[in-house]
C-alpha cells in the first residue's frame, strides 16, 4: 500500500510567498532606521551621528573562571546583555560543570530553574530532561541537533558553556518545542596559551583521562590551537554493564586580521555502553546492581564524525558578517531485553522483550546572518538578518518481539537472540529553509524593543516500511510546510543594575509526515537583577504557555498518539552568586501548573501531563577556606535537589513520590595549578522509583563517587 500526501496546494504556496514578501518587507523597515543618519550627516545643524555600536559578545565572559556570565547570543544570535534580552537565560558554565562534576546533560541541568530531569532512571540510552514540562530541542553553536530524546548523548567536556533559553524561540533557533532550548558552545581556540589535563578513578570502576590545551602557532596570534580529548573505561552501577568512551577534537583559528576570525573544529565521539538494567519487578526492592535484562544482547553503540567552521567578519561602520556550519555522520545501535509484565499472580517469572535499533544519519546545516548596528540621537539599533539550510537524511530500523521470561528468584539468562522481529524501517529526507529578522532599539539607554520574525519552508520526504501485520507495509509519504513564528519583547532598564521585561513568543516543532506542526505561544513576565559590588545575577519570571497539536509517543508501541492542547502556567526563581566571603551558590526553584486542556484519545482532560512535576528547587553552594602557610586553598561543596511527585501517564493513574537529593563535592589546591577533586552524587544514596507503570520499575541512580587530580597550566 503506497500512500502520497502531500501539501502544495496553490492556497499554501501564495501564503508561502506571502510570508516570504512579509520577511522581506520587514527587513527593509527593520534597517531603514539604521540609514536615516547617513541621510542627515550632511546637515551641520543634525544632532544625529552613525557610528559603530561595538557589542562585546561571549567571549567577554570567561567561563572557565565563573559561575555568573553576563552575557549570551542565545536570546536572539546577537550578543547581548543578559538584562537586556527579554526571556528567561540560565547559562551553567565550564567553571560550574566542573565544580560538579556534571558527566552527562541530564547532571548539567539539574541545578536550572524550569528543568526537570531524570524520568527513565536507570533507563541510559538517552538524555531525558524537559524545560517547562515540555521536550527541549538541542542546538550547537546555535545550529539544531534535535531533541534529546532519540539523540546522542552529547559530551559536555567538549563545551565551553551550556546556554538553557527558555519558553517559546522559534524565531531564534527554528522549528522547536515551546518550553526552551539548550545551546551547547563549543570550545574554541584561543590567543593564549592554556592547558590542563587530569586523570579520574571512581565508582563502578571507573577510569579515565582527559586534557584540554592549546596555543599561538604564530607569534603574532593569527592561527592558534585547541586539542581536547578524554577517554572513560568504567562501568555502571548496574551487572553486566560498561560505560567506555573515547573523545577527541580539535580546532584551529585564524585571524588575518583584527576583522577577520575563521575557526574549523574537529570532533570524534565513540561510546560503548548499554541501554540500562533491564527495568525491575513492579513493588519490588531489588539492589540497583541486580539485572534483568540479557547480558549477551545488550550494547548501546555511538559513532559521530563533526566538522564544524565559524567565521566572524566586521566590515566596520556597525556591518558585520558572521556564520556557522556543520557536517555530522553519525550512527548508533542499541539492543536489551527489559521487563514488560510483572505478574500479579503470585507467579515470580516476569515476561520480557527485546528491543534493537540502527539509526545513521547524514546532517549538513548552515547559517549565515548580517547584523548592522546604529545610533540615531538617542537611539540605538541593532538589526540581524538570517539565512539558515538544513539538510538531514537518516535511516532508522526498529525491531521489537517477545523474550523468555525470567525468575527474578533465580534469573537465568537465556542468551542473545538469533534476530528481533521488525517493527519498522524508514528513510526520511528533510530540508528546511529559513529566513529570519531580529531587531532591536534601544530608547535612551533604558527601553529596548526587541522583535523576531522567522519563516522556516520544511520539505520531508519518508518511506516508512510498518511490519505490525507480520508482512511489511510500506507507506510514501511527501509534506511541504511553511510557518511563520512571532516574537516580541519590551525591558525596562529600572536602574543599572535591575531590568523588568515583558515578552510573547511562538513556537512551532517540525511534524512527521501525515502529522500538522505542534505550535505553541507564551506570555511571560520577569526581573532581574545584577549587582555591582560582586559577580551575581538573580532572576524571576511568571509565564502562560500553551501548546496545541500535540503528539506524544508511546514509550512501549511508539506509536503516535495525539493529546490535543496542554497548556503549563509557572514561575521560575533562579539565583547565581559568587559573595565577597568565599561563598558562591546557585539556588533555582520552580512552579508548573499543567494541565491537559484538550485530549485527541479522550478521558484526561484536566490531568497533569506525565512527567511534570509541581514544584522543583534545587540549591549549591561553595566555600572557600584560603590556604595558610603550605596549606592551599579548600573548597567545600554541598547541593541538594528537590522534585516534587509526578505522574507516569496522562492518565493519572500511576505516579512516583516527591524525593530530595543530596551531591557534594571537595577541592584541595595541593600547589598552584595542582588540585585534588572529590565529588559525590546522590551522597546518601536515595532510592526510589524514577518510571514504572507498564511492567517494571526503573530506580533513579544510586550514589557515586570519584576522585580527580588535576593539573592546568
Amino acid at each position: 500500500m503506497d500512500i502520497e500526501i502531500t501539501g502544495g496546494s496553490d492556497r499554501r504556496s501564495l501564503s508561502r510567498y506571502r510570508n516570504a514578501a512579509l520577511l522581506g518587507c520587514t527587513a527593509l523597515v527593520a534597517l531603514t532606521p539604521t540609514s536615516l543618519p547617513a541621510q542627515q550627516v550632511e546637515n551641520p545643524d543634525s544632532a544625529a551621528v552613525l557610528e559603530t555600536i561595538t557589542v562585546e559578545g561571549t567571549a567577554t565572559d570567561n567561563d572557565a573562571k565563573s559561575i555568573v556570565a553576563t552575557t549570551t547570543s542565545s536570546g536572539s544570535k546577537m550578543a547581548t546583555d543578559i538584562l537586556d534580552t527579554p526571556a528567561s537565560v540560565s547559562v551553567i558554565t565550564a567553571k560550574e560543570i566542573q565544580e560538579r562534576d556534571a558527566q552527562n546533560v541530564e547532571e548539567v541541568l539539574q541545578y536550572t530553574a524550569g528543568v526537570t530531569s531524570g524520568f527513565y532512571g536507570s533507563d541510559d540510552r538517552f538524555d531525558f530532561f524537559r524545560i517547562r514540562g515540555f521536550d527541549a530541542y538541542l542546538y550547537r553553536d546555535g545550529l539544531p541537533l534535535g531533541r534529546s530524546f532519540g539523540g546522542v548523548r552529547e559530551e559536555v567536556y567538549a563545551f565551553e558553556r551550556v546556554d538553557v533559553l527558555k519558553g517559546a524561540n522559534s524565531t531564534v533557533f527554528g522549528v522547536s518545542d515551546p518550553g526552551g532550548a539548550v545551546n551547547f558552545v563549543t570550545k574554541r581556540p584561543r590567543s593564549e596559551r592554556f592547558g590542563e589535563a587530569y586523570v579520574t578513578g571512581g565508582s563502578y570502576q571507573r577510569a579515565e583521562a582527559g586534557f584540554d590545551f592549546g596555543d599561538n602557532i604564530t607569534a603574532d596570534d593569527t592561527l592558534s590551537y585547541r586539542l581536547t580529548g578524554k577517554i572513560r573505561d568504567a562501568n555502571d552501577e548496574y551487572d553486566y554493564s560498561r560505560d567506555d568512551e573515547k573523545f577527541l577534537m580539535g580546532g584551529l583559528t585564524w585571524r588575518p586580521s583584527d576583522a577577520t576570525s575563521l575557526t574549523v573544529v574537529y570532533d570524534y565521539l565513540d561510546k560503548d555502553g548499554v541501554p540500562g538494567s533491564g527495568g525491575h519487578p513492579v513493588g519490588s526492592n531489588f539492589d540497583r546492581s541486580r539485572f534483568f535484562g540479557e547480558p549477551d544482547f545488550n550494547y548501546r553503540g555511538i559513532n559521530r564524525n563533526t566538522v564544524s567552521v565559524m567565521l566572524d567578519h566586521d566590515f566596520g561602520s556597525g556591518l558585520s558578517f558572521s556564520s556557522n556550519a556543520r557536517y555530522s555522520d553519525t550512527d548508533t545501535d542499541f539492543g536489551y531485553a527489559y521487563i514488560s509484565v510483572t505478574p500479579t499472580d503470585g507467579s515470580t517469572i516476569a515476561d520480557r522483550a527485546f528491543f534493537a535499533n540502527d539509526y545513521s544519519g547524514e546532517n549538513f546545516v548552515i547559517d549565515a546572518r548580517l547584523q548592522y548596528d546604529a545610533r540615531f540621537d538617542n537611539v540605538q539599533s541593532r538589526t540581524l538578518v538570517g539565512v539558515e539550510y538544513n539538510d538531514l537524511s537518516f535511516h532508522n530500523d526498529t525491531g521489537w518481539g517477545p523474550a523468555p521470561g525470567i525468575d527474578w528468584t533465580n534469573p537465568v539468562y537465556a542468551g542473545a537472540p538469533a534476530s528481533v522481529p521488525r517493527f519498522s524501517n524508514t528513510k526520511t529526507n528533510q530540508k528546511t529553509r529559513a529566513i529570519y529578522v531580529q531587531q532591536d532599539l534601544t530608547f535612551a539607554e533604558k527601553f529596548i524593543v526587541t522583535a523576531g520574525l522567522r519563516n522556516d519552508w520544511l520539505d520531508l520526504r519518508q518511506t516508512d516500511t510498518s511490519y505490525w501485520t507480520g508482512s511489511p507495509v510500506v507507506t510514501h509519504g511527501d509534506a511541504d510546510v511553511s510557518e511563520m513564528t512571532r516574537r516580541i519583547g519590551l525591558t525596562y532598564r529600572i536602574t543599572n543594575e535591575v531590568a523588568a521585561y515583558a515578552t510573547y513568543a511562538e513556537s512551532v516543532a517540525p511534524p512527521s509526515v501525515g502529522v500538522e506542526p505542534e505550535r505553541g505561544e507564551q506570555i511571560e513576565f520577569g526581573v532581574k537583577y545584577r549587582p555591582d559590588a560582586f559577580p551575581a545575577l538573580f532572576s524571576a519570571a511568571v509565564y502562560d504557555l500553551t501548546k496545541n497539536n500535540v503528539t506524544v509517543t508511546n514509550p512501549v508501541t511508539l506509536l503516535p498518539s495525539t493529546i490535543g492542547e496542554v497548556r503549563v502556567r509557572g514561575l521560575d526563581l533562579e539565583a547565581k552568586a559568587e559573595l565577597p566571603n568565599n561563598i558562591s551558590f546557585t539556588a533555582a526553584y520552580s512552579y508548573l501548573d499543567a494541565e491537559i486542556v484538550e485530549n485527541g484519545t479522550g478521558g484526561n482532560e484536566g490531568n497533569r501531563p506525565q512527567f511534570v512535576p509541581e514544584h522543583v528547587a534545587s540549591l549549591w553552594v561553595n566555600y572557600t577556606l584560603e590556604g595558610n602557610g603550605p596549606r592551599g586553598d579548600m573548597t567545600f561543596g554541598l547541593g541538594t535537589r528537590y522534585q516534587g511527585s509526578y505522574y507516569f501517564d496522562d492518565a493519572n493513574s500511576m505516579s512516583t513520590g516527591s524525593s530530595v537529593v543530596v551531591d557534594a563535592a571537595f577541592t584541595y589546591n595541593i600547589r598552584e595549578n595542582t588540585s585534588f577533586e572529590l565529588n559525590a552524587s546522590n551522597l546518601f544514596d536515595k532510592k526510589y522509583v524514577a518510571y514504572g507503570g507498564f511492567g517494571a520499575d526503573f530506580y533513579n541512580p544510586g550514589r557515586a563517587i570519584s576522585a580527580t587530580l588535576r593539573q592546568t597550566w
